[in-house]
């Protein structure tokens, strides 16, 4: 059974560091690593936080390894994602995709940040229809088109 995400001392620390080596624009991650401010869905400010960014069949994705997390709500409600690092600065709007789409990216995302794989119920080695199968507890998003 899958491990369940809990934002704990030693990783709220780790995200310390990864922010401020991001902010630099220092690679994180092979250069997946960037920083994304979604707009609260609640309270309308402004959220950041570490994530990777995973190129698959030509397309950019954001992945939740870790499931329902708040930025996946914001972006849910307001489908408009910024990503920086460094001095690099994007906005992107995004779509979620179905199981079918999530399945590949999914598999790929485990591949490439494997400290991730604990979170998943599907292996390593499984194919991209195991990772579909559990797509529910770990949304995934296009980064559909570049708002400037």
């Amino acid at each position: 059974m899958a491990r369940k995400y809990q934002l704990g001392v030693m990783r709220k620390a780790a995200n310390v560091v990864v922010t401020a080596l991001l902010e630099r624009g220092i690679p994180v991650n092979g250069r997946t690593g960037y920083l994304l401010t979604t707009r609260g869905r609640k309270s309308g400010v402004d959220r950041t936080t570490p994530v990777n960014v995973l190129e698959v069949g030509g397309d950019r994705w954001l992945v939740s390894p870790y499931g329902q997390v708040g930025w996946v709500h914001n972006l849910r409600a307001d489908a408009t994602a910024r990503l920086r690092r460094g001095r690099t600065r994007e906005t992107w709007s995004v779509e979620e995709a179905d199981a079918a789409a999530a399945g590949p990216v999914l598999r790929a995302y485990v591949r490439k940040i494997p400290v991730t794989a604990p979170f998943f119920d599907a292996k390593l080695s499984d194919s991209a229809e195991a990772f579909a199968a559990e797509a529910d507890r770990h949304p995934v998003f296009r980064l559909a088109r570049s708002r400037g």
